[in-house]
């Protein structure tokens, strides 16, 4: 057999498969995103949920050293968020936050997802999602988006 004609029996044969054998489908993600007020360096309350993922609140800072000779030392920006599971079973969220200012300027944004195991029924957990890069400006913001996937 040539190589033109194994190449075309190879080619024949996937396509084959493909029409007998469609893709399974994919289950969508769990997935919320709404635009709320910012504040800095205060704790906002959010009022959202994802299966049974309850929002609970925000705040955004810089991150500093509060004991030891290095008191006060800033190392980094970051979205503080508090979630509460109240579904029957594990969540495993990831989320995204980005910053605006009044004139919808983006300053900065932040990502970060679950812990090992994630978010076990009942459980209260916290998560920091760090700003690196663009993020001077956060103290200036207007608003933000706050983004949650689950994955589980």
């Amino acid at each position: 057999m040539t190589y033109r004609a194994l190449l075309f029996s190879l080619l024949t044969t996937v396509a084959s498969l493909g029409a007998t054998d469609p893709a399974p489908a994919l289950k969508p993600l769990s997935f919320f995103s709404q635009r709320f007020d910012y504040r800095w360096d205060t704790v906002i309350p959010l009022k959202g949920e994802v299966d049974g993922l309850r929002l609970d609140s925000i705040f955004f800072n810089r991150r500093e050293i509060a004991r030891g000779p290095l008191k006060g030392t800033t190392f980094g920006l970051r979205a503080h968020l508090t979630v509460t599971n109240l579904a029957n079973k594990v969540r495993v969220p990831g989320f995204a936050v980005a910053v605006f200012d009044a004139e919808d300027r983006l300053l900065g944004v932040a990502s970060g997802g679950s812990k090992i195991g994630g978010v076990q029924p009942g459980e209260k957990e916290s998560f920091d999602l760090n700003f690196t890069q663009v993020k001077e400006r956060l103290p200036l913001g207007a608003y933000f988006v706050l983004s949650v996937e689950l994955s589980d």
